[in-house]
């Protein structure tokens, strides 16, 4: 990846975490620490790594992508807004009575929406389904989906996990955002999922172990994602929750609220500042 690329996605991001607070606040519920966690990975999916076409979002050959902690669904559609699925102007009727912007995402009113997700441990043994579909198929698509680490908590992961070790998805690739918070504060406090890498090679997958925020490291880890067959491949990263918004970081508090007028002043003038420190460099 060049610089100029690298740079082109860091602006991005900094949009899409501009548009998780827009779209928070204007519904004044949501879950802000875990969409801002992950921003840079959907950046990164949306912008550089996926296949996908916002003039056609049903194509059938399309990479996937499930959001299996479905609740940090205003990252999910900062992405597919700034990427051009639909008007970002529209992000500010999250959860609005008539709005295609739920609280969890529905694949049957919001374009780009590839799977309906909201129940943590669902949304990852759908993405192995469609993967599998696409070997049985012989459809070349690759399926994304994207774990919290509270998440992993649930059984049903770790069955999908044997699940898609069995069948070889090699066209899966599994992300946990290890920002080391749920709603209930420390992920080891509640049920301690460490170690998280040991844990999913001991079912047999691919780990790759990285900083969520660095743009070089999740495009190595992409790379070889795709270059590991015959076992599915998982991508542990590291995350900051809340990151860009300074009272927010790390700060299990802001899991599931939204910012009040004041809040919400701040952190747009933050990530303001941001973004325009980015495009003069």
């Amino acid at each position: 990846m060049t610089e100029t690329e690298k740079m082109g996605l860091m602006q991005t991001a900094c949009k899409v975490r501009t548009g998780i607070i827009e779209a928070v606040h204007a519904a004044k519920s949501g879950h802000p620490g875990g969409s801002l966690s992950a921003a840079d990975m959907f950046t990164y999916l949306y912008f550089k790594e996926m296949n996908v076409d916002p003039e056609n979002p049903k194509d059938p050959d399309r990479d996937r992508f499930v959001l299996s902690k479905g609740h940090t669904a205003p990252g999910l559609y900062s992405a597919l807004a700034h990427r051009g699925f639909f008007p970002v102007e529209e992000l500010k009727t999250l959860r609005h009575i008539g709005s295609r912007l739920q609280g969890h995402p529905n694949m049957n009113e919001t374009p780009g929406v590839d799977m309906s997700t909201g129940s943590l441990g669902q949304g990852v043994s759908a993405a192995a389904g469609m993967a599998l579909a696409a070997k049985k198929q012989g459809k070349n698509f690759r399926v994304y989906t994207l774990l919290g680490d509270g998440e992993i908590e649930e059984g049903q992961v770790w069955e999908a996990m044997m699940f898609a070790h069995h069948y070889g998805l090699d066209n899966l690739c599994v992300i946990v955002d290890n920002n080391d918070l749920q709603i209930d504060g420390r992920i080891g406090d509640v049920v301690d999922p460490y170690p998280i890498p040991e844990k999913f090679k001991a079912f047999g997958l691919h780990v790759v172990e990285i900083d969520g925020h660095d743009f070089d490291q999740i495009a190595a880890a992409m790379e070889e994602a795709r270059s590991t067959k015959d076992v599915p491949t998982a991508i542990i990263m590291k995350t900051v929750k809340g990151k860009g918004v300074s009272y927010m970081e790390d700060q299990a508090g802001w899991h599931g609220k939204a910012p009040n007028d004041e809040q919400y002043e701040l952190a747009m003038e933050e990530l303001g500042k941001q973004l325009a420190e980015l495009e003069v460099k």
